[in-house]
């Protein structure tokens, strides 16, 4: 079943000034494309192709691009004159995308910007994520997870990667294990990939450019038990910073990238 995707791309990346002094987060490459790109080739190699992008900070950039998408990814001749024309010489735009490029506000919050995208939204159900995390998430198992439960909302939880060793010990301080940069962390998180039911998200997305999703809305919808947790156990990185940018990088740079599915499925 094929359905809609959000994607927040509208935040200013502050802790990532390295990178988005003059390009949102969503736009900052990894292996030469845009970590939004990766996001979305993840759903779309699911045949999740519909796509709202929620834009904000720095939203031409991403407007930009897929208007000119071929010219990004592809390689090309143009023979200028008065009957200029382009030819694409490989088939790298090979997406059948579908992108709603979304104008949310500058500085709205997370919660905002999706209500205000809702109106692209024609199905009962839809996907949302940030647009500065990937993930190899079995998105079918994900959707068939929510519709079981019934509820108006799931979310998937994750366990990041510790940077640093742990230690374990006694109440004397003696230290009874040390694991260095533990793979799994006791406590699960957000990691984004939610699904909603599009109606009964309404009710929890009261108007205002303040209203972050995180807070009321998801709030809300836990006091009101209709959250669930759907909880992914294989690779998850968000890009929040210049280390974990690199750290994306050098994936990415092994030519295996724990993400990119639709390579793996082409090897």
């Amino acid at each position: 079943m094929s359905v809609p995707v959000m994607i927040l791309c509208g935040g200013y990346g502050t802790r990532l000034r390295e990178e988005t002094e003059y390009r949102p987060k969503p736009m900052v490459e990894v292996g030469g494309r845009p970590i939004l790109w990766h996001i979305m080739k993840l759903y779309g190699h699911a045949g999740h192709d519909r796509f709202v992008l929620c834009l904000g900070y720095k939203g031409h950039v991403i407007r930009e691009f897929f208007l000119n998408y071929r010219a990004m990814v592809c390689d090309f001749t143009i023979d200028l004159g008065p009957d200029e024309v382009v030819t694409f010489h490989d088939a790298a735009a090979t997406e059948r995308w579908s992108v709603t490029c979304a104008e949310t506000g500058l500085d709205a919050m997370t919660g905002a910007r999706v209500r205000k995208a809702l109106k692209y939204i024609d199905a009962d159900t839809f996907c949302l994520t940030y647009g500065d995390g990937v993930a190899d998430v079995d998105l079918e198992a994900l959707l068939a997870f929510h519709k079981a439960h019934g509820r108006v909302a799931t979310v998937t939880a994750v366990r990041p990667t510790s940077r640093y060793g742990e230690l374990g010990m006694d109440a004397q301080g003696v230290i009874s294990s040390f694991a260095e940069k533990p793979d799994e962390h006791a406590t699960y998180i957000n990691g984004g990939f939610f699904v909603f039911d599009r109606k009964r998200l309404e009710a929890y997305l009261p108007p205002g450019d303040d209203l972050v999703l995180e807070r009321g809305p998801l709030e809300r919808l836990v006091a009101d038990r209709q959250i669930v947790a759907f909880k992914h156990h294989g690779f998850w990185q968000a890009m929040d910073t210049y280390r974990e940018w690199q750290l994306l990088e050098g994936l990415w740079g092994t030519g295996k990238a724990p993400w990119a599915t639709w390579l793996r499925e082409q090897a």
